[in-house]
């Protein structure tokens, strides 16, 4: 029997992924303590698991024994002190909390997820920081950073897997690999497969379109207004949105508020005059500036000199798709006037779920345009459909976009428990 502890544990991804790779190990598993704060996703769990977890960390005096600790803990900035040793003080931090169990209770093993970015964070300190107390408290430490496309979902997820073994180092046959970059690659890179390699991916190879529901309440349809302006825009063809992202500060495969008339209709030169303005403004010949540099009347003369430049310039500013300040013009940006934020190509996979906007993820399929379904939004992250999610929508969502894939936690787990006899580690 193999006890485990989940901690940070959101709706259990984690707990399901290491149970189903320990069923398909033939080991018993028994979680003996859970523990997640935010009580909409203790309501998640418990309709899954049968069983409430602990809520903050830091009000749990007592621990049971354990063998195994799972935890898809926050990242947050370490301070450090000491000018020429750069000694780090993790004291605070949910992650000290972590280093008190495993040097309490002395588990055989450990499974750690997080962002990417915990790598990066603070140039590399915090990551290295991590790694260095994990070893000082006599862990073998080895890590992955993967991508959940990978692994038979159709989502560009690429996260940091961090496992540690007591006195042993971690044997792993799985390799890094950030997959591809986005949709656009992903598809790019399917249309290359040969015949075999096609054969061969069938299964573990899936798109967005795998995972739709044949036909969703109507409640996730966009509204007629909405509707209507995308219709206009690609001409009734609405398949022409796969891919697309609204937004009203990039250029590329966007769409802006101004070529549907989302605050107000514009003019075939008021849509030309933002669309160059987008494509110029963040040119290094009018500066640096990361989101674009606020440009004045002969800035703008440069790329979009016409006669009747002031009426154009004053029609956007009254229909709110403009501003000036002090002589400088700038869009309102912001993709919060939208609807759907980014349409998914259903042949390809979806961008990065995340908390704050998986709600706006949208897609066109057997002629609706809508937005995904909570229901998808848990096939993009792995979840058998027998996971049952939050009666409200709007913390199925979020707690979606918080979770993790379980196929990646699943393969993982498998590899770690077929190369070494975790069970004989003391």
């Amino acid at each position: 029997m193999i006890n485990f502890i989940d901690l940070f544990a959101g709706i259990g991804g984690m707990r399901l992924g290491f149970e189903q790779a320990m069923q398909e190990l033939c080991l018993q598993t028994k979680c003996v303590l859970s523990s997640e704060i935010d009580k909409y996703a203790q309501e998640t769990y418990e309709l899954n698991y049968k069983e409430q977890p602990e809520g903050d960390i830091y009000s749990i005096k007592q621990f049971p024994k354990f063998d195994f600790l799972l935890a898809g803990f926050p990242c947050q900035p370490f301070s450090y002190a000491g000018k020429q040793k750069g000694f780090v003080d993790t004291r605070g931090t949910l992650f000290f909390e972590i280093e008190k169990l495993l040097s309490e209770y002395q588990p055989k093993a450990f499974l750690m997820e997080n962002v990417r970015g915990l790598t990066s964070h603070d140039q590399g300190r915090t990551f290295k920081t991590i790694i260095d107390r994990l070893q000082n408290l006599n862990y073998g430490v080895s890590y992955l950073i993967l991508n959940s496309s990978n692994f038979g979902i159709p989502q560009n997820r690429v996260r940091v897997y961090i496992l540690g073994l007591y006195n042993q180092q971690p044997v792993l046959s799985l390799k890094s690999d950030l997959g591809a970059t986005d949709s656009h690659e992903f598809k790019r890179s399917l249309s290359q497969l040969t015949l075999f390699d096609s054969f061969a991916n069938a299964n573990s190879t899936k798109v967005v379109a795998d995972i739709l529901e044949a036909n969703p309440s109507t409640k996730y349809d966009c509204s007629q207004d909405f509707t209507a302006r995308l219709l206009k825009f690609t001409e009734n063809n609405p398949e022409k949105l796969h891919g697309y992202r609204l937004i009203d500060h990039r250029n590329g495969n966007s769409i802006h508020s101004w070529e549907l008339g989302i605050k107000g209709e514009c003019n075939d030169l008021e849509i030309e005059f933002m669309n160059e303005l987008i494509a110029n403004r963040r040119k290094k010949k009018f500066g640096t500036h990361q989101d674009g540099k606020k440009l004045n009347l002969d800035e703008i003369k440069t790329f979009f000199d016409h006669e009747n430049l002031i009426g154009v310039i004053s029609s956007l500013i009254d229909k709110g798709y403009l501003k000036e300040i002090e002589g400088r013009y700038n869009p309102v940006a912001g993709n919060m006037s939208f609807e759907v934020f980014k349409f998914l190509d259903p042949q390809s996979i979806s961008i990065t779920l995340v908390s704050s906007d998986a709600h706006k993820l949208g897609v066109v399929h057997n002629g609706r345009i809508r937005r995904i379904t909570p229901r998808e939004c848990a096939r993009l992250q792995g979840f058998p459909d027998s996971f049952i999610l939050h009666p409200k929508d709007t913390y199925a969502y979020r707690q979606l976009g918080n979770s993790v894939s379980v196929p990646v936690v699943r393969e993982v787990i498998l590899d770690l428990f077929n190369q070494v006899n975790v069970l004989s580690v003391a």
